[in-house]
């Protein structure tokens, strides 16, 4: 039986990486987020955004979009 991850993300069961949880795409849109950044237009890119802030997960770009400066 699967048991899925964070988000319903998967686990890598091969090494050198095994048991980590796969990250987002970063091809994913912000608008496909399931709750989109509101400081990062719908059409930006989550390697975009990413690049941006200096973050990997989704969580910690959100919270660096937060404090980020128009």
């Amino acid at each position: 039986m699967k048991e899925p991850g964070l988000d319903n993300r998967h686990r890598d069961k091969n090494p050198p990486k095994a048991g980590e949880i796969q990250q987002k795409r970063s091809d994913t849109l912000n608008k496909n987020l399931p709750k989109p950044i509101p400081q990062f237009s719908g059409n930006a890119t989550l390697g975009r955004m990413r690049e941006e802030t200096g973050k990997t997960s989704v969580e910690s770009v959100r919270a660096a979009a937060r404090n980020r400066r128009p």
